[in-house]
C-alpha cells in the first residue's frame, strides 16, 4: 500500500480529483497555501495499492501540465530592511505542475 500527496495549483484541485474518482482512487483534498508565493494550492492524499501509482501520476500529470507564466511582485528587502519599507521585484513563475510525494504505508484499516 502506497500513499500519495500531490500538491497542485487550486484551480487544478477539482478537475484533478474528478479524474482521478472517475478511475477509482479515493481521493482526500486538502486546501493548502505555498510558503513562497503565498497562494493556493491543493493537496490531494491519495491511498493506493502499489501497482497503481503510476496510473494515478499520470492522471495527475496530464491534468496539472505547467501551462502559463504569471508576473508577481516580491518583496526584496536588504538585511536590515523590514517588509513595510521593502521594494518589489517583478519575479515570473510557471502556474500549473504538481509536487508529489509517495510514501510506503506500514498499516492501512478501513473501518
Amino acid at each position: 500500500m502506497k500513499m500519495i500527496y500531490a500538491i497542485v495549483h487550486s484551480e487544478d484541485g477539482n478537475i484533478v480529483t474528478e479524474e482521478l474518482t472517475k478511475k477509482q482512487f479515493s481521493v482526500t483534498k486538502l486546501a493548502t497555501t505555498g510558503g513562497f508565493l503565498r497562494k493556493g494550492n491543493t493537496t490531494l492524499i491519495i491511498g493506493t495499492e502499489a501497482e497503481r501509482v503510476q496510473e494515478a501520476i499520470a492522471v495527475i500529470r496530464k491534468e496539472c501540465g505547467e501551462r502559463q507564466h504569471i508576473n508577481y511582485n516580491i518583496p526584496y528587502t536588504g538585511a536590515t530592511t523590514n517588509i513595510a519599507g521593502a521594494n518589489f521585484v517583478p519575479v515570473t513563475v510557471d502556474v500549473g505542475g504538481a509536487t508529489i510525494f509517495v510514501l510506503d504505508v506500514e498499516h492501512y484499516e478501513k473501518v
